[in-house]
């Protein structure tokens, strides 16, 4: 069996809880179209090269997959949250004219000039989470007591949700997004849970209308005649709502790993902090966790990849973080360079399908940085790095509990 055709599981294991797969680099080197296994015996093609994963992604033909395909599937028996077996039963159009309208409706609300108005606010929480995590005591879970719950604030600040049902929302978005954790009964009655709850949100809301995002999205809908469907509003409220807190969550957790597992990266951002907003995105390209499978399209007609003919009917699966260290994209790309730009990262995506809530994250990642260095220039890692722990069987990736002392 030549290299090429040598076939890899998924995921692909690493040396530590930072630190990518040797393998990416041969792959890339040698194999940038490779046969992969997933964890329920079905195969599927990953991309690890910058350019491949790119123009993938930008390829407006193609999309994720979903129960209606015969797309390979990611967990045994098709077991796992709606993420992983593709059966979202949601309403947002995946291509053509009324996606591109749809994002249009929602984008709108996820400008980085909105996000600016929302700094303060942002700041006065990250200040009273870090005030009360303080007060607690060290060692503190910085994860548990500012990475999950800022996002969360934020997000139900923004779609009008009750920020005192994010332990449910905690709930239904890991049942959304886990391979592993969850039986299929059990991931069934949450997504009913969650459908109930969001359908009753927005009943609320069209009976006492706010100045949030979903309520600005049915005023819309009522005066045009041609907003939102109910089921579309449904699923925007859903989507944002797992969306817009999980991988932010994770990440607020993973930059801070990694700004003191080098106390030289944490060092420089104290004497300059005008380099938080570079920092920021060099480590959404440094983390080699993005998440266990990075993002998959299902090819609807045959299509040539590097040279490679792959047939209508494949599933691809993109690694982003792979494709973040592309030494023909990024210069020494194994180092994290706190200075770097331009940062042409693909954590976000690319295309039509890129992350509506790119400023949104960029903006609590920032905030994050910007009030930790202010209120504890002390903070260290209360662990070595290699006891940190990966989340298992998340589709985003992230780590369990980041320890903190200060």
């Amino acid at each position: 069996m030549s290299q090429n055709d040598q076939v890899i599981r998924l995921p692909i294991p690493t040396e530590g809880p930072l630190e990518p797969p040797a393998e990416w680099e041969r792959l890339r080197g040698q194999c940038p179209v490779a046969t992969v296994e997933l964890p329920s015996g079905d195969t599927g093609k990953l991309l690890t090269r910058y350019d491949d994963v790119r123009n993938l992604l930008a390829d407006p033909r193609f999309a994720r997959p979903t129960t209606e395909d015969n797309s390979a599937r990611v967990a045994p028996e098709g077991a796992g949250g709606s993420a992983a077996t593709g059966d979202y039963e949601l309403a947002i159009p995946d291509n053509g004219e009324p996606h591109l309208r749809w994002r249009r409706q929602v984008g709108k609300y996820f400008t980085a000039k909105r996000m600016r108005a929302l700094r303060t606010g942002m700041t006065e929480t990250a200040e009273n989470l870090i005030d009360a995590m303080v007060d607690h005591g060290q060692p503190a879970d910085l994860k548990a007591a500012l990475g999950f719950p800022l996002p969360v604030y934020v997000i139900c600040d923004l779609l009008g949700a009750p920020a005192e049902d994010r332990e449910r929302f905690s709930y239904w978005s890991d049942a959304f997004l886990n391979v592993t954790r969850f039986t299929k009964d059990e991931t069934r009655a949450a997504h009913a849970e969650f459908i109930q709850y969001m359908t009753d949100l927005i009943a609320a809301k069209r009976a006492e209308p706010g100045e949030d995002l979903l309520s600005m999205l049915i005023k819309e809908s009522e005066a045009e005649g041609e907003g939102m469907t109910d089921a579309e509003l449904l699923s925007t409220g859903m989507g944002l709502l797992v969306a817009g807190h999980e991988t932010t969550a994770n990440m607020i957790g993973k930059m801070i790993a990694m700004l003191l597992t080098d106390r030289s990266r944490w060092e420089r951002l104290l004497a300059d902090p005008t380099l938080i907003r570079t920092a920021v995105d060099e480590a959404l390209r440094y983390d080699a966790n993005l998440g266990t499978f990075g993002i998959r399209r299902y090819l609807t007609e045959d299509t040539d990849i590097n040279g490679e003919t792959l047939p209508s009917g494949t599933t691809v699966f993109c690694a982003l973080s792979s494709a973040n260290r592309d030494e023909d994209t990024f210069t020494n790309p194994d180092e994290m360079d706190l200075t770097r730009s331009p940062n042409p990262h693909l954590t976000f995506g690319a295309g039509p399908h890129a992350c509506l809530g790119q400023s949104l994250a960029r903006t609590e990642l920032q905030v994050v940085l910007e009030t930790l260095v202010h209120k504890l220039p002390t903070l260290t890692l209360a662990v070595p790095t290699d006891e940190l722990q990966r989340v298992e069987g998340l589709l985003v990736g992230g780590l369990r509990e980041v320890p903190v002392r200060w």
